[in-house]
């Protein structure tokens, strides 16, 4: 079981202007963090923390592109002034192109890559001598399903999301003997901006109806991390997913192919 007990306590929350990392800054809030909004859209935010603060909890905002290293560094030097230390750190910033890998450009996967995955170094490297400093702390890192069974028509996202995965296995080795947790969760069906109309037409007919909202995403990722988990799939119902590709992984690959290329003109 992990010690997680965010009362009190300093949160950072990247991508916490929407979505998956919202939702999981006002589940720390209620569970008493002081929780530090960080994304680049400085409205979203503020809307963010007002409804945080309605509901009795404590949040502030820091404007920050977690693909730059110079923004990370002074955004958590702002935080740490002013709040203290930071304990809890959520890496949920990140985005997505649905795409085929031969269609996507250059500069949009080294951004992405920037974005998804070394923004969720950059601020692990700016938290971590505070936290092993202290003999505690908590990591969660948000990946993707992707990152684990990866997609035909979202590769590049594919490979940064696997990047998260194998960074949060090999470091929670590396911080466990600190008091630090360390998790990777990998969403999949949330409802989110992530699924835009023209993704969701070309989805199976009645996913819809299998799709979570944030707030249950979040709910269930620190209930895992409680739990002492280094690994969660979230909706937990689609583990098995991951003992079929391994034990049937040409006919996983056919089905993939076929289930996330059509429209793409892949088929």
């Amino acid at each position: 079981m992990s010690s997680f007990d965010p009362n009190g306590r300093v949160a950072v929350v990247t991508g916490a202007s929407s979505g998956i990392g919202a939702a999981l800054a006002r589940e720390l809030a209620a569970r008493g963090a002081r929780v530090a909004l960080v994304a680049r859209r400085r409205d979203r935010l503020e809307a963010v923390a007002a409804e945080i603060e309605a509901s009795g909890g404590a949040a502030s905002t820091y404007v920050c592109d977690v693909a730059s290293a110079t923004d990370v560094g002074a955004t958590h030097r702002s935080i740490a002034g002013a709040l203290g230390p930071v304990e809890y750190l959520v890496n949920a910033a990140g985005y997505v192109r649905h795409v085929l890998f031969a269609d996507h450009a250059a500069e949009d996967i080294e951004r992405m890559m920037r974005t998804n995955y070394l923004g969720t170094v950059t601020w692990i490297q700016a938290v971590l001598p505070a936290m092993q400093a202290a003999g505690r702390g908590g990591i969660v890192n948000v990946s993707s399903f992707a990152g684990v069974a990866p997609q035909p028509d979202e590769a590049a996202y594919s490979a940064t999301k696997a990047a998260v995965t194998a960074l949060s296995e090999a470091l929670s080795y590396e911080v466990d003997r600190d008091g630090i947790h360390v998790m990777a969760v990998h969403p999949l069906l949330v409802r989110t901006e992530m699924f835009t109309p023209e993704v969701m037409a070309r989805m199976p007919k009645g996913s819809e109806k299998r799709f979570i909202s944030p707030e249950a995403f979040a709910k269930e990722t620190l209930r895992a991390f409680e739990r002492g988990e280094r690994s969660a799939i979230v909706p937990r119902s689609y583990r098995g997913v991951l003992w079929l590709r391994a034990l049937s992984p040409r006919r996983m690959a056919g089905l993939m192919a076929r289930v996330k290329l059509r429209g793409l003109g892949g088929e």
